[in-house]
């Protein structure tokens, strides 16, 4: 009968059952089974400060009392009842994001991923503008569906070329491999803003839908362009109605530290904006913002089976609450300066870091070959591995895979950033 599922390990189980393409970190990977605070602990009992949180997506740590006992209560009631229902969670949390989204008159839809988000937010746009084309970034990410993946300008993301979009994509997100990259702040933005009023000339018929973008690249790499950039490109988008859509599902909920959107920081308010992981803190839930006049464009009927459920906005609420009741926004704009500070440091001293870039908790390093610009993965996977190593969690990006991202939880303390940085400086001298 061959070996039984007891005598195999769980790799080998996952290895057996799951897709080949569904990648691991770490050459024996781990898993993960507890966690409190920002520290979390593997089946061997291993315990690691985690600097990237499940994708920047346990915002506010592990085993928070305040909203597990939310999530408990409502587990113990009811579930799931569909949108065909009404939904006090959904109404209240929908209230909460409404307000703090800086749309006007804006309605909220709930998805159960960031993917979904951004398919709902580019069919919005598609048919509000009854077109197809649409304007994507350079070196971004989307999601993984069939209509996130055309949008998405990383092609070790994209498994297919078929799309129900004609996509062009513009630069700006990623100065440090921009053709601009030699010019720096309004020089750099107007160079950007050409390219986008030449894409807008030169390759597209008649009516865009919109652009859609992240204020920060996330699977990318962290790429941060200088603020102000995507306020410049919705001047030229508005002249021809173009919506923009801003995809927070990395940079929301105060990550940046001085925004609690990102793309406040750049003096433009989206049409669209999506958002997801860290909300959920755990829990899968994702959505829309729209003016009500872009939301309410659909003349059939929809629904979300498991969009907006109990569990997850009773949850996600808990989240939010906790997080404007502890200023969380505040914390990662302090402790994402000590934690830049430190990398900055760290960056001085070594040969391969060839930039360090990012807002608030959500810091990159970008590794390259020594005394060039060509990317050096090698470094940032032996980094990975390293931290690991000594107990610490951080992740990787890059189109090159040659970028380590950190972003730990928004209520990470000083000394907690201080040890991370211990380790990432030992991690780094030990492998150069």
């Amino acid at each position: 009968m061959g070996q039984t599922r007891n005598s195999l390990s769980l790799l080998e189980r996952h290895k057996a059952v799951m897709p080949a393409w569904l990648a691991l970190y770490y050459k024996e990977p781990i898993s993960l089974v507890s966690g409190e605070g920002r520290r979390v602990r593997d089946a061997n009992d291993v315990e690691y400060l985690d600097f990237f949180a499940g994708i920047l997506t346990n915002m506010i740590g592990y085993n928070v009392p305040e909203i597990v006992e939310e999530i408990r209560d409502q587990a113990g009631r009811i579930l799931h009842t569909s949108t065909l229902y009404l939904i006090e969670s959904q109404v209240e949390l929908a209230e909460e994001i409404a307000a703090l989204s800086g749309i006007p008159d804006a309605r909220v839809f709930f998805t159960s991923s960031g993917s979904e988000a951004n398919d709902a937010a580019l069919m919005l746009a598609t048919a509000y503008r009854r077109s197809n084309q649409v304007l994507a970034m350079r070196y971004s990410y989307h999601g993984r569906t069939m209509s996130t993946v055309p949008v998405t300008g990383h092609s070790t993301w994209s498994p297919s070329s078929l799309s129900p979009f004609m996509v062009n994509y513009i630069h700006g997100s990623y100065p440090y491999r921009s053709p601009f990259g030699h010019l720096s702040g309004a020089a750099y933005i107007d160079a950007c803003v050409g390219d986008l009023k030449e894409i807008l000339d030169v390759a597209t018929a008649g009516d865009v839908a919109c652009l859609i973008a992240e204020p920060i690249t996330g699977v990318g790499g962290f790429g941060t362009p200088p603020d102000g950039l995507f306020g410049a490109f919705q001047k030229v988008l508005k002249e021809k109605g173009i919506l923009f859509i801003s995809d927070e599902v990395q940079t929301g909920w105060g990550r940046t530290g001085e925004h609690f959107w990102g793309y406040q920081a750049h003096g433009v308010t989206p049409d669209i904006i999506t958002f997801a992981k860290g909300l959920g803190n755990g829990l899968a839930i994702g959505g829309v913002i729209a003016r009500a006049e872009i939301m309410d464009c659909f003349k059939v009927n929809s629904l979300s089976t498991f969009g907006g459920n109990p569990l997850s906005t009773r949850g996600a609420l808990a989240t939010l609450r906790y997080l404007k009741k502890h200023d969380l926004q505040r914390n990662a704009l302090e402790r994402g300066r000590e934690l830049r500070a430190g990398l900055e440091k760290i960056a001085a001293a070594s040969k391969t870091i060839g930039e360090v870039r990012g807002k608030g908790l959500m810091q990159g390093l970008e590794f390259v070959e020594p005394g060039s610009k060509t990317p050096n993965s090698a470094v940032s996977l032996a980094l990975l591995e390293e931290t690991r190593a000594r107990g610490l969690l951080i992740g990787r990006g890059g189109l090159f895979g040659n970028v380590n991202r950190i972003a730990p939880p928004l209520t990470i303390t000083a000394d907690e950033v201080r040890e991370g940085l211990d380790i990432i400086e030992a991690s780094i001298a030990s492998i150069e």
